[in-house]
């Protein structure tokens, strides 16, 4: 009825899963308040994203136009380490940047209700709400919780705790590179594509994206480069994570620390193993991105008046290229099943339709990336010799087809 009052919902975690949790909710007559920890503003992460059809509709069902969301590209080719095409195969997608789509949702949320440099302590519920305390002391309840928080989500450590992250066996070299920097045979046998190179057992990926400011004007673009290689978790994830001044991170090491010898190392193995025109690429990259591999699965996504979704119930290798997608259909699920009745039964219909999705697109993510790893179970390396052919490699990364078997 129109005169009962709007719902409340209270959204721990300013990101894509958040905003776009928030998006749906509000547009399904809650009141919406979201909560991030960082006071800044969260430009710069990340990098290139494949926009996934689910994804590029939600966005234009928000009244974004999306024929501004990146760079449309038709073919994937794989290049030999002659620079030979060896193999190809139409695909037409829209490759975007992370900041494009994290702006882009910023935007449609707007401000009022977006509060920044809030940090979640602890919830508690009962049957009529849920009460949200953050580290300032202030306490806000309303009648859901959504913890959109990421892979380090406290909301869901609080429900489920130790759910720890699993190192896949294997790092990603990545790099922004901008296009005009580009000579000309990668300008012409790398950039108009998403282009692979397959040294045994490792694969290079390059696509472009916008430039700086979602610039996507010929010439204003970038290459984003990914090169995906195998490292123990014991001796040589170690070594790549020890800093120029010997400190060991865990996790993710910042970029300027990241010791010369490693990316000199890094280097090397481009001039030996890929093709000339990748060879060009990474000679072009002055200070890398390295990112270790994990992966992480939840038990459950509903806990009364509390939901979890995104990165914080699942975080998904890179291969399938389906995380902010998948963000985009947890959010449209979770306002869909709190239409109709109260709310801890529709959290419970939420997390009855979601939860085998994220652990279908995890199984499918590690199958895709087992020839990567270094080492392997028996089932691991018959995943491996079935998925890195090069009809496997281009049918299959960054493609969601396998959500709808």
């Amino acid at each position: 009825m129109s005169g009962e009052p709007r719902r409340r919902a209270l959204i721990v975690g300013g990101s894509m899963s958040g905003l776009l949790a928030g998006l749906m909710l509000r547009r399904h007559g809650w009141r919406v308040d979201v909560f991030e920890r960082v006071e800044s503003e969260l430009a710069g992460r990340g990098a290139g994203i494949v926009a996934q059809p689910h994804l590029i509709a939600t966005l234009r069902d928000f009244g974004f136009d999306t024929r501004e969301l990146g760079v449309a590209v038709e073919t994937r080719r794989i290049l030999g380490r002659d620079g030979q095409v060896t193999a190809t195969q139409l695909c037409p997608q829209i490759l975007t940047a992370w900041e494009r789509v994290y702006r882009a949702l910023r935007d449609l949320f707007g401000q009022a209700h977006y509060h920044q440099g809030k940090t979640f302590s602890r919830f508690t519920q009962d049957a009529a709400s849920v009460a949200v305390t953050f580290s300032d002391g202030e306490t806000l309840r309303g009648d859901l919780l959504v913890g959109a928080d990421g892979l380090r989500s406290a909301v869901r450590d609080q429900c489920v705790p130790g759910i720890a992250a699993h190192y896949a066996g294997y790092t990603a070299w990545r790099a922004l590179i901008p296009e005009a920097d580009l000579p000309p045979d990668v300008l012409r046998d790398v950039f108009p594509y998403m282009a692979f190179g397959l040294p045994p057992g490792e694969q290079f990926l390059a696509y472009p994206v916008a430039g700086p400011d979602d610039d996507l004007r010929p010439g204003h673009r970038r290459l984003n480069v990914i090169w995906y290689r195998p490292a123990d978790e014991a001796r040589q994830l170690r070594r790549l994570l020890t800093d120029t001044h010997g400190v060991v991170h865990v996790g993710s090491i910042p970029p300027p620390l990241i010791r010369r010898e490693v990316i000199d190392e890094m280097k090397a193995a481009a001039e030996r193993l890929l093709a000339p025109q990748f060879r060009a690429v990474v000679r072009l990259i002055e200070e890398p991105i390295l990112q270790p591999i994990y992966d992480m699965t939840t038990p459950r996504m509903a806990f009364g008046r509390v939901a979890i979704l995104g990165d914080a119930a699942f975080l998904i290798r890179p291969h399938v290229g389906a995380g902010v997608s998948k963000a985009a259909d947890d959010a449209a699920a979770l306002a869909r099943a709190l239409d109709a009745g109260d709310v801890e039964s529709g959290l419970r219909r939420f997390e009855a339709e979601r939860l085998p999705v994220g652990q279908r697109t995890v199984a499918q993510a590690r199958h895709l990336g087992a020839y990567l790893q270094a080492t392997r179970t028996e089932e691991e390396q018959a995943r491996a010799a079935r998925h890195s052919t090069d009809a496997a490699v281009l049918a299959e990364t960054a493609v969601v087809d396998f959500l709808d078997a």
